[in-house]
């Protein structure tokens, strides 16, 4: 079957292969059709290897399908059904599941350490133990969610990881107020997401910040009340709040100096939420003086800070009220073998999301 596959980290190009094999099935698990998936920054940082990935590996990790073949013991789902894919499934056991914390469960991220490709030269990966750039893909049982029968499988893959993370850490993680200030830095998919969902929560202001002209314009029909290059922020933290700070800042880069710059322009007893995922190696600085008298409450979010199965249905809610808008989210379409265009264009900025039909 095909898949584009990249052999080393560190390498900014795709290669586009029909020699690959889906491996892994067994009780447990499921073999899943991709018909449709999305490109999120997440597998860029995978490819440069400021997210710790094995290689070679196949990127992507938004997707949604159909289940040719369930393994014995599987319940939750049967052959035909369409499906999302789950790439950070709760296994119900842990501490952290138990404790209703199964964004955190860490079952899911167990799964990238396991190949679930080969092909003749040897053992292949797939990003986040899921692997969507391909035809097919073996993921378990509670990996495959899912979805309605009115839910298209573009709209389905996005839902699967851009979408819920940006919405989830509006409404899950900071739980914007009503009437509130509302700051985003970085306005890709995930950064538009965060607008969708502070707009619906309420916040009276919304300001996007990116250095992409094309993007600020695009958050201003997805809600954004402002759009402005970074180098406006203090005037906007000026005009909009008497030079206070937002009531929420949202840092949506996964950078220590934006997340530190969302920190500065966060007002004392606000809130600053971190949902971009960055390197090990970047620290952010604060120190303990203004981490005391400020008051500021950091809150990372990890894929929407919340159940994911729940937050699935939210947005589909969300979609089905127009409340949100999913499919203006897709700026561009591509086949597999023009990955890597598709690459190129989330690298300049150029597409908030770019669906890939396989």
């Amino acid at each position: 079957m095909r898949a584009a596959i990249q052999q080393e980290i560190g390498q900014d190009k795709l290669e586009v292969v029909d020699d690959i094999e889906a491996v892994g099935f067994g009780p447990g698990k499921v073999r899943i059709r991709i018909r449709a998936t999305g490109l999120c920054h997440s597998d860029l940082s995978a490819m440069s290897g400021v997210l710790p990935q094995p290689a070679p590996f196949v990127p992507g990790h938004e997707g949604a399908g159909e289940i040719i073949e369930v393994g014995e013991g599987v319940t939750n789902v049967k052959a035909g059904d369409r499906v999302l894919v789950c790439w950070l499934p709760a296994c119900g056991a842990c501490a952290s599941c138990k404790r209703g914390q199964t964004q955190l469960c860490i079952a899911g991220f167990l799964n990238a350490g396991t190949p679930n490709y080969k092909r003749p030269g040897g053992d292949v990966f797939g990003f986040a133990g899921t692997g969507t750039f391909a035809e097919e893909v073996v993921v378990d049982a509670l990996c495959a969610v899912p979805i309605p029968d009115d839910v298209p499988y573009e709209i389905a893959a996005l839902i699967g990881c851009g979408v819920t993370t940006g919405i989830g850490a509006a409404i899950n993680t900071a739980k914007v107020e009503a009437g509130s200030s509302v700051a985003v830095i970085g306005c890709g998919g995930v950064g538009i997401s965060v607008i969708q969902g502070a707009r619906a929560l309420g916040a009276a202001e919304i300001v996007a910040i990116d250095p992409v002209e094309s993007r600020r314009e695009a958050a201003l029909r997805f809600g954004a009340t402002e759009g402005i290059a970074p180098g406006g922020l203090a005037d906007a933290k000026n005009r909009i709040t008497a030079g206070e700070g937002f009531d929420y800042v949202f840092e949506v880069v996964g950078k220590s100096a934006t997340a530190r710059t969302a920190y500065e322009n966060t007002r004392r007893g606000g809130t600053l939420c971190i949902v971009g995922a960055g390197a090990m190696d970047d620290n952010l600085q604060i120190n303990m003086f203004e981490l005391f008298f400020d008051e500021k409450r950091i809150l990372p979010s990890l894929y929407g800070g919340g159940d994911v199965l729940r937050s699935y249905e939210r947005v589909i809610k969300l979609w089905r009220a127009g409340r949100i808008d999913l499919e203006g989210l897709i700026t561009h379409r591509v086949r597999l073998e023009e990955i890597n265009d598709a690459i190129d264009q989330m690298r300049t900025g150029e597409a908030l999301r770019t669906c890939i039909t396989i």
